[in-house]
């Protein structure tokens, strides 16, 4: 591998990391065995500063610029960002509305002496008379010959889905990223 400068990180497909350098797995470091590292990133990644600092953890994270882009939300050196999953709730929604009109009208009819106790499908809803005790039907043949008085009919719509996390991120692949511990010491231009 060619030199590289101490504290640049690099993708490595490989399933261990390379002598003088350290996977980027957020692992604390001892400063007095790393002070050329430390004294590139300090507590950026975290540690405490006096014995420790930690090294980026760039496991299941994708590594982005920090500064403020155009347009884009700030982020600074060593921010943590986003989650893998999000629940959605009425207030992550645009607003939206549901309305529904329902509109009745049966037909019936009021001059059949001829009634059933069951519907069928040549039968409508009759007048009702009941002359003494007998049992009397509700449904008569013939042609409907009126209409029922329009009536509100409540229709509830409910409740749609289960509040189950919704996936955030995108496909990806898993690689290693490695950061140099032993390398060139970076001068500023």
């Amino acid at each position: 591998m060619a030199e590289a400068y101490i504290g640049e990180i690099r993708m490595f497909g490989g399933n261990f990391a390379i002598r003088g350098w350290a996977f980027c797995h957020g692992q604390l470091m001892a400063i007095s065995q790393n002070t050329a590292l430390f004294s590139l990133i300090g507590t950026t990644y975290g540690g405490d500063g006096r014995t420790t600092f930690a090294l980026p953890d760039l496991r299941g994270r994708a590594p982005v610029g920090f500064g403020d882009g155009p347009g884009l939300q700030s982020v600074r050196e060593g921010q943590k960002l986003g989650a893998e999953q999000a629940h959605l709730t009425q207030q992550n929604l645009p607003p939206h509305t549901f309305s529904t009109k329902a509109s009745v009208a049966i037909p019936a009819v009021t001059n059949s002496r001829s009634v059933e106790n069951a519907p069928s499908a040549s039968t409508y809803l009759s007048s009702l008379s009941v002359p003494g005790n007998s049992e009397t039907g509700v449904y008569a043949a013939g042609e409907p010959n009126t209409t029922l008085a329009p009536f509100d009919v409540d229709i509830n719509l409910g409740t749609l889905g289960g509040g189950e996390a919704v996936q955030t991120r995108g496909p990806g692949l898993g690689m290693n990223f490695i950061i140099c511990l032993e390398g060139i010491f970076p001068s500023r231009s």
